[in-house]
């Protein structure tokens, strides 16, 4: 199982991909990294931060899909009723865009750094956009 580092908002987290739940959605993310973007609050999910990826297409069927991130949880959802995003809960989500629920490709959840989401949410919240980095951490 791979082990991606994220750093974002002074923050810094380890997850594990889930390659067995998502494999189409595993290898397209790793084909993205590097990976460095904005994360910024969620309009419509709850307590959430996301990636917004537009008309990004990406050809990706549904898989490990969900509605109801935990906290730690991330979401790859690849368009469709809405714009391709990344989706990471912090607290309580029900992933949805103004055309209603969503459920996207749970396919990365965060190990280490868990006590820190909600300050990242916080900040993101109350101060805008951070930037966040994907990268695959080398052993």
């Amino acid at each position: 199982m791979a082990t991606i580092a994220i750093a974002a908002g002074g923050f810094t987290f380890k997850a594990e991909l889930h390659e067995n739940k998502a494999p189409l959605t595993c290898r397209h993310f790793l084909s993205l990294l590097p990976y460095a973007e904005k994360l910024i609050h969620v309009r419509w999910s709850g307590e959430g931060c996301w990636i917004p990826l537009g008309e990004t297409e990406t050809s990706l069927p549904f898989e490990n899909a969900t509605s109801f991130p935990a906290p730690g949880e991330m979401l790859f959802y690849p368009g469709g009723f809405s714009e391709t995003e990344i989706l990471l809960g912090y607290g309580a989500v029900c992933f949805a865009s103004k055309m209603g629920q969503l459920a996207g490709n749970h396919f990365l959840t965060i190990t280490e750094g868990r006590e820190n989401l909600r300050a990242l949410g916080v900040k993101v919240l109350w101060e805008g956009a951070q930037d966040i980095r994907f990268s695959l951490e080398t052993v």
